[in-house]
């Protein structure tokens, strides 16, 4: 990993301001007189952007100080009601938590700086186009509120980076199974009336079978955020970190809120071994000839295994209407959205009498023909 050069800030070659990371732009700002700076990219020896991908197994045994820390000052706080630990510039007041609104918030001092992100996607979407894109969003949902799609809240939207382990891994798998191959029996039996019928009975006959497979797993991604929901993140999903992603550079975090990862590498590798187990098994079933199988057996065996730290944008919109706390995420890079909203009960009531009504007009006129 090439080594980069720590920077308090990113100033204005103008005016000496604070410039921050223009999504729309793609380069860094300042809010001040409107000087655009692009990022400055890492580069390796040759000139060219590389994004490592660390050995796995190296890696578990322990992560060198060199690869840990933000590259850059920043303050970091923990939210005593969702347990996000945010990570922000320290020109900014951080008076309420960003995922749930909270004010409950306190300095989270480290033990040990966190593992450095290997790269990350620039966020793409501006604000405005996420604010249109959730009104349009509240707009389709029929069963919300009328105020609710009126309001459409986006006034509390925030953008965010949210932390992702990747893993990459090749896998030879072996399967043993049993293959079962439907035949049809003609079965003589005597209906309700006492007459003889026949009829046609599915059998299975069962025949051992066995194989092998091989499957890469490129970018097996698993979120490490405590701040957002994690089955919303896998609606969001896919974020195109196979060919968008881009080196780490503290630039492009300038002026954004970040979540630390808080599911560590152990926990993360642990989850996408599972995830990819599962996969491997539905592959290997897919495999099995026949017109059926049971005893599906698979062992597989892993190499070449590599992971990356890496951060996502996001937009997240955090709010309570009554009694109840709702998210929506727009993934910051692709516009996909995903979220929970209030129910209309009186919308709800009028539909299921519109249906129940529909049903009635339906039975009375083919009882009349």
């Amino acid at each position: 990993m090439p080594d980069a050069t720590a920077q308090k800030k990113f100033s204005c070659p103008s005016c000496g301001g604070e410039s921050q990371w223009n999504p729309a732009k793609k380069a860094l700002v300042c809010p001040f007189c409107g000087t655009v700076s692009p990022a400055q990219a890492e580069l390796s020896a040759t000139g060219a952007e590389v994004i490592v991908e660390h050995d796995l197994v190296a890696a578990l045994r322990g992560i060198p100080d060199d690869q840990r820390g933000w590259q850059a000052k920043k303050i970091s706080v923990k939210c005593q009601s969702c347990q996000a630990i945010s990570v922000f510039d320290p020109e900014r007041v951080g008076q309420r938590c960003d995922f749930c609104g909270a004010t409950a918030l306190v300095p989270y001092e480290e033990i040990k700086e966190a593992f450095r992100p290997e790269s990350l996607l620039p966020m793409k979407l501006s604000e405005n186009q996420v604010r249109d894109s959730i009104r349009t969003w509240y707009g389709n949902r029929w069963f919300a509120p009328n105020k609710l799609k009126r309001a459409a809240l986006t006034d509390t939207v925030k953008g965010l980076y949210i932390p992702y382990w990747t893993f990459d891994a090749q896998v030879h798998a072996r399967w043993t199974a049993e293959s079962g191959y439907y035949y049809y029996e003609t079965e003589t039996y005597t209906d309700a009336n006492g007459r003889t019928q026949t009829r046609q009975v599915q059998k299975i006959r069962w025949q051992f079978s066995s194989g092998a497979l091989d499957h890469f797993f490129d970018d097996e991604l698993v979120p490490a955020s405590r701040g957002v929901q994690e089955a919303m993140l896998r609606k969001i999903e896919p974020f195109p970190t196979t060919t968008e992603l881009v080196p780490y550079n503290p630039g492009f975090l300038s002026g954004w809120v970040v979540e630390r990862y808080q599911i560590d590498l152990v926990a993360a590798a642990q989850e996408a071994r599972q995830e990819m187990d599962e996969k491997m098994e539905q592959l290997c079933a897919a495999e099995v000839p026949g017109d059926t199988h049971r005893n599906l057996q698979v062992q597989s065996d892993y190499s070449g295994q590599t992971f990356k730290h890496i951060l996502t944008p996001i937009w997240l919109l955090t709010y309570n209407y009554g009694a109840q706390h709702f998210q929506v995420v727009v993934n910051g890079y692709t516009g996909a959205i995903a979220g929970k909203y209030p129910k209309s009960w009186v919308k709800i009531t009028f539909a299921v009498l519109a249906v129940l009504a529909a049903a009635g007009l339906l039975l009375l006129l083919a009882h009349h023909r």
